[in-house]
């Protein structure tokens, strides 16, 4: 259940993150073709105002199509009308007569062109195949000859859709932050272990959820600060751990260093909450973000070493992680949601293609040169970009893999 509960927050994570690209597209006069929850084909669909609604099949996350991101080129008509071509020869005419004017930029010609090209593609016998390539290629053409396309837009428009879906996503982080702290966190906790993490020294010694500890290497804890004092001044040394009901002795095990802190591996039961208001509540989320968002750039500085690359995850590790939070508590998850909200905002900022921050970049070169940059760099600059990401999803993933079977 814990498992479904992670899936259905990495979901709905996607989904406001697409939300927020729709509505500000819609606010700035730029309306998008689709929006679904979850990704197509379609299960169930209905057309308002020009806009496709939909329940996708892939029931994570959501999908948004904003009409003519590329400028479009001569080459595009290849691509789409390439099999209707060779089906039939006697098409070669009106294709170029909506190529010549897109290779001048001459764009109300080509969509008056194109309009022509429809008329007789409408009754010229085509393949099932090339006629599905063709339908799809002229609304592709259509869209990007739009007065709404996105690459005819001015440059405030552009990034204020792009931006949309990680800012959605930052401002949920820190409002589902802020309400971790107003309905309360961990003020002071006992001796009693609420839980233990597995593959973690405590679980090797035999700690159980219900054991106190009352004392360490022989020497007694009557609070759980003289716990996490013994574990932090072990500086990894081995520990025996007295425990009860029915005194035992675990160990001797060695506690393990997890950013910069030694821990054994459990959760001490919280006997006190401390509440915060609005103001204040939303004060300490923002400051977590800020926090967060430069141990993150730090990370990104460093993402080479050793240390970093061990911390890369993929949504596997990341539905294993809120997963455990979930079973740990709805304050656990919630702050995890949030942290996972925040990541999702920062890395989709990143200068690179197809991400959020590459498309926000090559935005303000166009605006800067003044006309928009051709598809074919895209997919070139977007190779580049996809390379980057897979590589670091595959280290993520053997790092997931390996922490699923104990290595």
């Amino acid at each position: 259940m814990t498992v479904l509960i992670a899936i259905a927050g990495l979901g709905f994570l996607i989904l406001i993150h697409e939300a927020g690209h729709f509505f500000t597209a819609l606010a700035v006069g730029m309306r998008p073709r689709r929006f679904y929850v979850g990704f197509p084909p379609a299960l169930v669909k209905t057309k308002r105002g020009g806009v496709e609604y939909g329940i996708g099949a892939i029931p994570l996350g959501g999908y948004v199509k904003i009409p003519g991101m590329h400028r479009p080129a001569p080459s595009d008509l290849d691509v789409h009308f390439g099999s209707a071509l060779y089906e039939a020869p006697q098409l070669l005419q009106s294709i170029e007569r909506v190529k010549r004017p897109l290779a001048e930029g001459e764009f109300e010609s080509a969509r008056a062109a194109l309009a022509e090209l429809e008329a007789v593609l409408a009754t010229t016998q085509l393949s099932t195949g090339a006629r599905r390539q063709v339908k799809r290629g002229l609304s592709e053409l259509s869209d990007a000859l739009g007065s709404d396309a996105y690459w005819r837009q001015r440059t405030w428009r552009k990034l204020a859709v792009i931006a949309a879906g990680p800012l959605t996503n930052l401002v949920f982080a820190i409002l589902l932050l802020a309400v971790v702290y107003m309905i309360g966190i961990p003020s002071a906790a006992s001796r009693r272990v609420d839980s233990v993490d597995p593959n973690t020294p405590a679980a090797q010694a035999g700690l159980k959820s219900g054991d106190t500890i009352v004392g360490i290497n022989r020497m007694p804890t009557r609070t759980f600060a003289q716990v996490r004092n013994a574990i932090q001044h072990s500086k990894g040394r081995p520990l025996v751990i007295s425990v009860t009901p029915g005194y035992r002795e675990l160990g001797p095990v060695r506690p393990m260093k997890q950013n910069g802190t030694y821990i054994l591996g459990f959760r001490p039961a919280v006997i006190r909450y401390k509440h915060y208001g609005p103001v204040a509540a939303l004060h300490l989320a923002s400051g977590d973000a800020w926090l967060v968002t430069k141990t993150m750039g730090n990370w990104l500085v460093h993402v080479t070493s050793p240390a970093n690359r061990k911390q890369i995850s993929t949504p596997v590790g990341i539905v294993r992680t809120s997963s455990e939070a979930a079973s740990s508590g709805y304050r656990d998850y919630f702050a995890i949601l949030a942290l996972i909200s925040l990541s999702l905002a920062l890395l989709n900022l990143l200068p690179l293609l197809p991400l959020d921050g590459g498309h926000i970049a090559f935005s303000l070169v166009e605006g800067v040169r003044g006309k928009a940059v051709g598809r074919a760099v895209y997919e070139r600059v977007s190779m580049v970009g996809i390379a980057l990401i897979l590589f670091i999803y595959v280290i993520g993933l053997s790092n997931d893999v390996g922490k699923l079977t104990g290595g």
